[in-house]
């Protein structure tokens, strides 16, 4: 009966113990794009960009400052670095939950919804925007790598109809 009980409370102890480190995974910090270790795609004019991430529990803000270079002449810019947002600090929930905003764009006022999941030590942020030529829906996953880098895999809609995906590398400053 004792070893039974000994067995049931180790197991117990190291099904907690996973639990507790799938949740750990804190993004909190400062991190600078390493762009030689980054993919940013064609379209892309980022220069050098900065993440000041805060997170608890319920939610995390993400603050990016980003140096673009200017586009070429006659040839419009690039994509927007740190998310739909562009510079503006962002706040998502962690639970999963939609949440919905209105975003001013030079096509008028439109509606987001943002869903955002801590899981598994993965972070994933899901965004729909309702656009007059339909709903467009983008895509970050966000992990921390053995060598501590951080690495955000985004997926956006492009002009073509097509998808651009980038992988940006930060390391922690």
């Amino acid at each position: 009966m004792k070893r039974n009980l000994v067995l049931a409370a180790i197991f117990s102890l190291f099904l907690l113990a996973m639990s507790a480190s799938a949740q750990t995974t804190d993004f909190s910090g400062t991190w600078t794009l390493d762009v030689s270790k980054s993919k940013l795609g064609e379209r892309n004019n980022i220069e050098s960009q900065t993440l000041t991430v805060v997170q608890t529990a319920k939610d995390i803000t993400v603050t990016p400052s980003t140096k673009r270079a200017a586009p070429p002449a006659g040839g419009g810019g690039g994509r927007m670095g740190g998310g739909m947002g562009g510079d503006n600090p962002t706040t998502y929930n962690l639970d999963g939950k939609a949440v919905e905003t209105e975003m001013q764009t030079q096509m008028g006022s439109m509606k987001m919804t943002t869903k955002a999941k801590l899981d598994g030590g993965k972070l994933e942020i899901t965004r729909t925007m309702v656009t007059p030529m339909g709903d467009r829906t983008s895509t970050e996953k966000w992990w921390i790598n053995a060598d501590k880098t951080l690495t955000i895999e985004s997926s956006r809609p492009n002009r073509d109809g097509g998808t651009d995906t980038t992988t940006r590398v930060f390391t922690k400053s």
